[in-house]
């Protein structure tokens, strides 16, 4: 299943740009409460051992609202206006109890709602659908939320934003005014992609996470629903950098809240981006350039094998075989352990993950030759 965007390659005007505070935050609680996800972000979490434990218990209960949906009404604003933190919590404040109830139950609850324009609200008003909620609740930790959800939203939305606030004060004010200056290069930095190379320039940056077909003027993600969405003056699509979603992006394709994609930043991407020199990417290609050599790394992909094992399945003596394997392991895409009489040689994968961000980096260097 996916979720589409339909967008003509030759109308950049259709896309506009916005990064906001609040989400920054929220998307910051996703990592600490999934840090296994955020490697990048390490430094961060562990920070965050100084939250006061109020605080840091408020966060465990409201960890359904970020673990893995994202409220979407906290998307940025499709005007491009770059609002402040406390503006922002002002027009949270405002947003109608009716929406927010049901954001806070597809994240709490759940399937029963549906996904993207299937939602369905009057599933609130079925017993099956309150029982879940009240066993989801006692998960969190609190029995309150679905009390809150059910009968009074707007309080719900109060305690959660009050969260907000003080982890706001307590350590993520500092944070943003250190990577806001990182979202508005990024920014800059795709405005000047999207003006010399093209709109989809930028998508297929974001690959595999998101797919693009410039020809066709689509872009795709898969999700848990079914949604085909055509951008359009009317409904623009609004996309945001952000230091704290990396290595996923975000995306709302429902009404009312903005159109949006949220997409790692660039000084996040290339802080994450594995990094093979250029010497040695030399010796990775050519070893790579081999067609006996590729099938041998495929059969290896697949489980670790001996040279017994890959002799006959690649057609060739074993002693040519422990020459191509030799050349593999010295490039360094396979590496080899004793198992009794047998050596088994698995791939590294790693070295593989690296190859593709490497030699991009590599084409796109100002001094390739470096």
């Amino acid at each position: 299943m996916t979720i589409t965007f339909r967008i003509p390659a030759a109308s950049p005007e259709l896309v506009g740009f916005s990064y906001s505070p609040s989400m920054e935050a929220v998307l910051s609680l996703h990592v600490l409460v999934e840090p296994k996800h955020h490697p990048v972000q390490h430094a961060w979490v562990r920070a965050m051992r100084r939250l006061s434990p109020a605080l840091k218990r408020e966060i465990d209960v409201f960890s359904f609202a970020y673990r893995s949906y994202f409220p979407e009404f906290f998307f940025p604003s499709p005007t491009g206006e770059l609002l402040g933190f406390e503006d922002e919590l002002r027009r949270l404040r405002s947003v109608d109890p009716e929406l927010v109830q049901l954001e806070f139950a597809v994240a709490l609850g759940g399937e029963a709602l549906g996904g993207g324009p299937g939602r369905n609200p009057a599933a609130l008003d079925e017993a099956d659908v309150r029982r879940r909620l009240d066993e989801q609740a006692g998960a969190a930790g609190d029995q309150r939320l679905a009390r809150l959800l059910l009968d009074e939203p707007a309080s719900l939305l109060e305690r959660f934003l009050k969260m907000l606030e003080h982890y706001w004060e307590e350590a993520f004010s500092h944070e943003w005014q250190r990577i806001e200056p990182g979202l508005a290069e990024s920014v800059a930095e795709a405005g000047c992609q999207i003006a010399e190379h093209g709109l989809f320039t930028l998508f297929r940056g974001l690959w595999p996470e998101v797919r693009c077909a410039p020809e066709a003027g689509r872009v795709w993600m898969e999700r848990p629903h079914d949604h085909d969405v055509e951008i359009t003056p009317e409904r623009r699509l609004v996309l945001a950098p952000s230091v704290y979603v990396w290595p996923h992006v975000r995306v709302n394709c429902d009404g009312p809240w903005p159109l949006g994609l949220v997409f790692p930043a660039s000084s996040i991407v290339r802080e994450a981006r594995p990094r093979i020199p250029p010497a040695r990417l030399t010796g990775i290609l050519r070893a790579l350039a081999d067609d006996t050599r590729l099938r041998t790394l495929r059969l290896i992909a697949e489980r670790p094998r001996s040279t017994q094992e890959l002799a006959p399945l690649v057609g060739i003596t074993e002693a040519g075989l422990s020459k191509q394997l030799r050349l593999l392991n010295e490039a360094g895409l396979v590496e080899r352990r004793r198992e009794g009489y047998y050596v088994l040689y698995r791939l590294v994968p790693e070295q593989v993950a690296a190859l593709a961000p490497s030699l991009e980096a590599f084409l796109h260097a100002s001094h390739p030759t470096d």
